[in-house]
C-alpha cells in the first residue's frame, strides 16, 4: 500500500512519471501529497521545467458546472436564466428566405451493426438511435406533411428494409418499435448496399420533389461488396443527397460522400459529441434543404446532370404540380368500405377528386390515377419554410418601460429597476430624435419606436436582461415561452397578425416587409425566392 501511495504525483502527466520514479531520494513531499505547499517544498523548480515543456491535456481542463450556477439575492439557486438561454440558442438561426424543396423525399438509414451495442450513448447507441428516431419522424412529418419518406438498417452485411416509403408517420413508427422488440444488433455495416437500396427506393420519386439520404452511422468500417465510389457516381447522376450523422470518429470515405452529394458542402457530416448534440444533429434534418441556383464548378457538379434541382441545377424554373383537395366522408353503419391504399374496411375517408376513390389518411398519392391528395393545412405548414418568421431582439432595460406585460400571453413583466430607468431616459430620447430626423421611421409601428434603431442587429445574439423580446416588424414586446411558441410552432407574429398596419411605410428591399406567412410587401415575393449564386 505504501509502494502504491508513493507512486501518485499530482498534475503530471503518463511521461513525466519516469522521471519522477526514478529519483527517490528527494523529498517525500514531493509525492502523494494533494497540497501546493508539499510540491513547492520537493522538487518544485523540476516541477515547473516538465510543466512548461509540455501542453496540457484533454481531460486536464475540468468544467466545473457548479460556478455557473446563477444565485438570486436571497442566496438560492435558479436555473431559470440557463433555460432561457437554452430557449434563445435554438431560436438564434438565420431566417433568411430561401427557395426550398418542399415536397422531400427522404430515406432514413439506421446502423444496426455490432458498433450499436456500446455504451457510449445511454443506454446504448442502439436503443437511443431507436427512440431518436421515432421523434425524428413524427418532427420530420410535422414539418413537412406533403413529403414522403422510407426506412432502412444496415446489419450482417446487408440492407434490411423496415419500412417502405409513404406518408404516414404511425406506420413508420409501428415498424421501428417492433425492430426495436424483436431484434438486436450484430454483424458488420454495409454501406454501399444501403445506398443502391435507397437508389431503388428512390428511383420512382417525381422529379419535383427532393431526393435525400439521411444515415445514421456509428461504426469505423463498411463490409461492402463492391467499389463504393461507383455508387457515389449513380447517386450524382440520380440527384441524391446524402447527409451522415456519426456516432464515432470521423471516417473518410463519409467525408467524402456528403461532401461530392452535396455540391462539395462538408456540413452534412457531423459527429454526435453527446446525447443532446445527437437529438439537435438528427432534428436539424428536419428543415427542407436549399434548392440552388447555379452548380458549382467542381467536376462533380458537372457529372450530376445540370438540371438537377437538388443543388446541380442550372436553373430554378417553376412547374405546376396538379393537387386534389378532398373533402372527409363518413358513411353510415351500414356502409363500410374498403379504401384503395390499404384495402382496410373503413367508415371514413377522403375520395380523390379525379376519380373518386377512397383513401383513408391525407396527405397520399391516389392508387388508381395517381393525383396528389392534400390538405389545404397541409401547404400551410409547409409554407413557413419559404417565408420564415424573423428572429425577435432582446430589449434592454432602457426601452423595457414602454411594455408591463407580454402582448401575447398577457404575462407581467419583470419590473424595471428605478435605476436602469432612469439610465436609460437619456438613450430613448436620443434615439427618438434620431429617427425623427432620419428617414421617417422613427416613429415606428405598434410601440411607436422602430426597433432597428434601438435594437440594431448587433444585439440580436444572447438573452434579453430585461425578460422581454421585440419583434422588428410590429415593435411588441413579447416574453421568451412565445417567443419559442411563434417560431417553432405557428411560425406568425400575433404582433404583425393582429395589426394590419404594420405593412405599410416598410421597406422592399431584400425582403424586410415580408415576417412570416401573413405579411409581405408587394414585390417581394419574387426576390425571396432567389439566393445568392
Amino acid at each position: 500500500m505504501a509502494d502504491s501511495d508513493g507512486e501518485y504525483v499530482e498534475d503530471f502527466s503518463d511521461d513525466d512519471l519516469g522521471g519522477n520514479r526514478a529519483d527517490t531520494g528527494g523529498d517525500a513531499s514531493s509525492y502523494g501529497t494533494r497540497s501546493k505547499a508539499g510540491r513547492r517544498a520537493g522538487k518544485a523548480g523540476d516541477s515547473r521545467k516538465a510543466k512548461a515543456g509540455r501542453s496540457k491535456a484533454a481531460w486536464e481542463d475540468i468544467k466545473r458546472s457548479w460556478e455557473n450556477v446563477v444565485e438570486t439575492e436571497d442566496g438560492s439557486i435558479t436555473i431559470e436564466a440557463l433555460i432561457e438561454a437554452e430557449k434563445r440558442r435554438r431560436l438564434m438561426r438565420d431566417t433568411t428566405p430561401l427557395q426550398r424543396g418542399i415536397i422531400r423525399h427522404l430515406m432514413l438509414v439506421l446502423d444496426m451493426s455490432f458498433a450499436m451495442a456500446e455504451k457510449d450513448l445511454l443506454p446504448n447507441r442502439y436503443l437511443l438511435t431507436l427512440n431518436y428516431a421515432v421523434d425524428f419522424v413524427r418532427e420530420y412529418f410535422e414539418q413537412n406533411p406533403i413529403s414522403q419518406m422510407g426506412i432502412v438498417g444496415m446489419r450482417d452485411g446487408i440492407a434490411v428494409r423496415i419500412s417502405d416509403m409513404g406518408g404516414n408517420p404511425t406506420e413508420h413508427i409501428e415498424k421501428l418499435r417492433a425492430w426495436a422488440e424483436q431484434q438486436e444488433p450484430q454483424g458488420n455495416p454495409s454501406l454501399q448496399n444501403a445506398l443502391e437500396m435507397c437508389r431503388g427506393a428512390l428511383f420512382h420519386t417525381p422529379s419535383h420533389g427532393t431526393r435525400e439520404v439521411l444515415i445514421i452511422y456509428g461504426a469505423l468500417l463498411s463490409s461492402d461488396p463492391g467499389d463504393i465510389h461507383d455508387t457515389i457516381a449513380n447517386l450524382l447522376t440520380d440527384r441524391i443527397r446524402v447527409s451522415i450523422v456519426g456516432l464515432a470518429a470521423q471516417v473518410a470515405i463519409c467525408a467524402e460522400l456528403c461532401s461530392r452529394t452535396n455540391g462539395g458542402d462538408p456540413s452534412s457530416y457531423a459527429i454526435a459529441l453527446h446525447e443532446q448534440h445527437f437529438r439537435e444533429l438528427l432534428l436539424a434534418a428536419t428543415i427542407p434543404p436549399v434548392t440552388h441556383a447555379f452548380p458549382s464548378s467542381s467536376s462533380d457538379a458537372k457529372e450530376a446532370n445540370s438540371n438537377s434541382n437538388n443543388g446541380g441545377s442550372s436553373s430554378t424554373q417553376a412547374s405546376l404540380l396538379m393537387m386534389g383537395f378532398p373533402s372527409r366522408t363518413l358513411a353510415s353503419k351500414d356502409h363500410v368500405s374498403l379504401c384503395a391504399c390499404h384495402n382496410r374496411p373503413t367508415r371514413e375517408g377522403y375520395a380523390c377528386t379525379r376519380c373518386r376513390t377512397k383513401v383513408c389518411r391525407l396527405p397520399a398519392e391516389c392508387p388508381v390515377c395517381g393525383l396528389t391528395l392534400v390538405l389545404s393545412t397541409h401547404l400551410a405548414r409547409s409554407y413557413h419554410h419559404l417565408f420564415p418568421l424573423k428572429g425577435w431582439v432582446e430589449v434592454p432595460w432602457s426601452e423595457a418601460g414602454k411594455s408591463a406585460a407580454c402582448f401575447a400571453c398577457l404575462v407581467p413583466f419583470p419590473a424595471v429597476p428605478r435605476g436602469k430607468m432612469m439610465a436609460g431616459k437619456g438613450k430613448a430620447v436620443a434615439a427618438s430624435a434620431a429617427g425623427e430626423k432620419g428617414d421617417g421611421k422613427g416613429g415606428g409601428v405598434g410601440v411607436g419606436v422602430d426597433p432597428a434603431v434601438v435594437m440594431p442587429e448587433i444585439k440580436t445574439a444572447g438573452v434579453s436582461e430585461s425578460g422581454r423580446y421585440a419583434c422588428t416588424v410590429c415593435g411588441h414586446h413579447f416574453c421568451i415561452d412565445c417567443d419559442v411558441y411563434a417560431h417553432e410552432i405557428i411560425h406568425n407574429c400575433p404582433g404583425c397578425q393582429s395589426d394590419p398596419r404594420v405593412i405599410k411605410g416598410q421597406p422592399e428591399a431584400d425582403g424586410e416587409g415580408m415576417n412570416g406567412q401573413g405579411h409581405q410587401e408587394k414585390g417581394t415575393a419574387n426576390e425571396a425566392m432567389v439566393i445568392d449564386s
